[in-house]
């Protein structure tokens, strides 16, 4: 009878070769610490939902979200932090439960009293998108590498919230995140306006040729250097189609930031196209963001 070790060895190679390419890995299992976790005696914030017709973006509509810390206090201001896709941030049973970790993580005194801005994607018309995630101004707003989107938030929603909210006037104050294509949104916006938001959280960032994103690593090492501070998160099986690839991108931004000196943190993992890292690490991330 033949010896079944050479057999066993070729399987042993193919499986270890399948766990290193893209596309084949299994995806990584996550989970959630105790600060995605409600606890007692942890005062909890409210959350409240708007409606919004754009003029930066002519003839949109859509839903958003502020969140407001039990701490907060109208004679002091408050931090802001701004998240794109708001309906998939602000869920407290979802990927990233940002109330959720906002609570625990104020109340740990680990990031500063912080107002939330949790905003959808823009729909042209009259009605809401059904799906937020479809709205159909969705990759015009976010893979733009424009001030367009920058100006929607300092003209329009960040003064209607301050009519009701004392918010900090520095950048250092200002945090702005997002998934995907809100990933990239939310790098544009502080690249941009350094001026106005020094903090940025990208989750699975669509650093490709959606619409230009692509260009961001060779931007970062020629330009001057902006006053931001930058976490990305991706995973090795994220999306590699036309646009290009994920991670790659994600890398070439890594190694980007790097060579130019900015105060940034990559986290990578072997996840796809989708929160459920991210969200694992959110309370992590924002300890880091907001250490100073």
């Amino acid at each position: 009878m033949k010896s079944s070790k050479p057999v066993a060895g070729f399987y042993l190679a193919i499986c270890t070769l399948l766990t290193v390419l893209p596309g084949f890995a299994q995806q990584e299992t996550v989970t959630y610490g105790p600060d995605s976790e409600r606890h007692e005696g942890v005062p909890r914030g409210q959350v409240t939902k708007y409606v919004w017709k754009s003029k930066v973006f002519p003839n949109t509509i859509r839903e958003y979200y502020v969140y407001v810390p039990a701490q907060y206090n109208p004679n002091a201001p408050a931090a802001l932090m701004v998240f794109q896709d708001g309906h998939t941030y602000v869920k407290e049973d979802g990927d990233f439960r940002v109330p959720v970790v906002f609570d625990n993580l104020i109340h740990q005194k680990a990031m500063p009293v912080t107002i939330g801005l949790f905003i959808n994607p823009g729909q042209h018309g009259t009605e809401l998108a059904k799906d937020p995630w479809r709205g159909d101004n969705r990759s015009f707003e976010y893979d733009t590498l424009t001030n367009q989107y920058a100006r929607f938030l300092i003209e329009e929603l960040i003064p209607e919230i301050s009519k009701t909210y004392k918010l900090a006037d520095s950048p250092k104050m200002r945090a702005i995140g997002g998934i995907s294509s809100g990933g990239i949104c939310a790098f544009t916006v502080a690249w941009q306006r350094p001026d106005y938001f020094q903090k940025v959280v990208s989750h699975v960032g669509s650093f490709t040729n959606i619409k230009g994103g692509h260009v961001y690593p060779s931007l970062i090492r020629k330009a001057p250097k902006r006053d931001i501070k930058v976490f990305l998160q991706d995973g090795s099986n994220d999306l590699d189609n036309a646009h290009g690839n994920w991670w790659l991108g994600n890398l070439q931004m890594d190694a980007a930031l790097k060579f130019s000196k900015y105060d940034y943190k990559f986290v990578g993992g072997t996840g796809g196209h989708n929160g459920k890292h991210g969200g694992s690490i959110l309370p992590e991330s924002l300890r880091w963001l907001w250490k100073d």
